[in-house]
């Protein structure tokens, strides 16, 4: 098997240290690992594969012989630095949405569409994290009877917003729990104990930006160009792994048992399903691992063509780093 020379954009964060440590989980061939970050993070030392390995400082020079760039920066970085990865010809794969919209780069979940991944001009781009964990929960029903529709709410939790999200949370409650004042810094209303229906930046239609990914990124991974989705995005006070509560209207009426056996059986899924013993999908049960869990599986009461169901997962691994590098894997033999 080829050992590749592999490059981590944004390695200090929370979503470049996931990177590092599901590389080592997955016994990625790596010849190279060069971890990059801003000046102010160059000397931090990260370990992989029982070594220390010393952060970089990012520049345009960074990618000479490296074979596969995995980002985890903002879209500005990205945008930045996207040409001098293509230029070195290593193959970019991006977690910031730079790129995501772009007709000439793919947007790829393996599970889904793998073979787009190489139809690429250097750049790969890496889905929304909730659109990840919805898609994965559906493929298959999609595979059944293709869907025409999604109404959509989400449930995400602080850590979607980055190392500052959980530090949040925990600080007020602590402060709360201490009879002090709170601040909000990184959400715009206080998280703890509270539910904010506000991720992104609202749009002329009353939307957000978070809530429209789903939608327009669904449209080009699932290659249903006239999917229509309704989405609601809330941010919870939980620290991690994101849930997703999906009504799917699908061209055929579908039965129940058939619905679930196909989840059963879809790569990436856990069908986790009883409600008569409490078994239903749960942050708490899908946190720090790769599988999207899916139940409350039942017919909608509104549409009879309408599938009603809830899922999980976690969004710092399956809903970024994971799926980077499961891109990444399929350039391994390739």
């Amino acid at each position: 098997m080829k050992k590749l020379n592999v490059a981590i954009m944004g390695a200090t964060g929370a979503v470049g240290r996931e990177m590092i440590k599901v590389l080592e989980e997955r016994s990625f061939p790596i010849n190279k690992l060069v971890l990059l970050a801003s000046k102010r993070s160059v000397g931090t030392k990260i370990k992989f594969n029982n070594e220390d390995l010393v952060v970089e400082e990012l520049t345009p020079d960074s990618f000479k012989e490296i074979d596969i760039v995995l980002g985890a920066s903002p879209n500005k970085i990205a945008l930045e630095f996207a040409p001098y990865i293509v230029k070195a010809g290593a193959i970019f794969i991006d977690n910031s949405s730079a790129f995501r919209m772009n007709e000439d780069v793919p947007l790829v979940v393996p599970e889904i569409n793998p073979t787009d991944a190489y139809n690429n001009k250097g750049i790969i781009s890496n889905p929304n994290c909730s659109t990840i964990i919805s898609l994965v929960a559906i493929n298959a029903i999609n595979k059944l009877s293709k869907i025409k529709a999604i109404n959509a709410c989400t449930y995400q939790a602080t850590s979607g917003a980055g190392a500052s999200g959980p530090k949040e949370l925990v600080e007020q409650i602590n402060a709360l729990n201490e009879g002090k004042s709170v601040e909000a810094k990184t959400f715009t209303h206080q998280i703890a104990y509270n539910l904010i229906p506000h991720i992104g930046s609202f749009l002329d239609n009353g939307y957000t930006t978070e809530e429209m990914k789903m939608q327009n990124e669904g449209r080009k991974i699932m290659h249903l160009p006239e999917l229509l989705v309704n989405c609601t995005c809330v941010r919870v006070p939980i620290i991690r792994s994101h849930s997703i509560s999906l009504t799917l209207v699908t061209e055929n009426k579908l039965q129940i048992e058939d619905v679930k056996k196909a989840i059963s059986v879809e790569k990436g899924c856990v069908l986790y399903d009883d409600p008569s013993s409490n078994k239903y999908p749960m942050p708490l049960l899908t946190s720090d691992q790769d599988l999207v869990y899916v139940g409350r599986i039942r017919k909608d009461l509104l549409n009879e063509n309408g599938i009603s169901l809830f899922c999980c997962g976690d969004q710092v691994r399956k809903g970024a780093a994971t799926n980077a590098i499961q891109i990444a894997e399929l350039f391994v033999n390739n």
